[in-house]
């Protein structure tokens, strides 16, 4: 399981991008093969920090790790010149990962992978009333 699709890839990096990493049969489109296997490669490796945490499979996929995966792929698909942008998101993510591993930083889930319940939201009551237009006496 691929916590990033192609579709995250493309609006993230772009199609021509994809097709400049991932086309070396020179079709002039993506291959999925290809982008697959730096997906697949990419969500291993994030595995391997949450399973520290977390129970795996997770039963949802937090919009961070979509970035994560998608970056990660990214760094996998260059062979040689890889730009500094690319290197950082890189390391960023790795980083990420590390404190997610020791707990620093959370999901927003339960270890057991899912999304916590919670009543914890917002409530607003009012005190009353402490002043009105009667109170004005015409001046409002």
């Amino acid at each position: 399981m691929s916590y990033a699709s192609h579709a995250d890839m493309i609006e993230r990096f772009g199609e021509a991008e994809l097709i400049r990493l991932t086309d070396r049969d020179h079709t002039g489109a993506i291959d999925t093969d290809v982008l697959d296997r730096a997906l697949l490669d990419a969500a291993a490796e994030i595995d391997g920090y949450l399973a520290a945490r977390y129970q795996l499979p997770l039963t949802s996929t937090p919009l961070v790790l979509v970035r994560v995966c998608a970056d990660l792929a990214r760094y996998f698909l260059h062979d040689d010149n890889l730009p500094e942008t690319v290197e950082a998101r890189y390391k960023a993510a790795l980083d990420l990962l590390k404190r997610l591993a020791s707990g620093q930083v959370s999901l927003g889930l339960s270890e057991s992978g899912e999304s916590p319940e919670s009543n914890d939201g917002a409530e607003m009551q009012s005190g009353g009333r402490i002043w009105d237009r009667s109170d004005s006496k015409g001046y409002i």
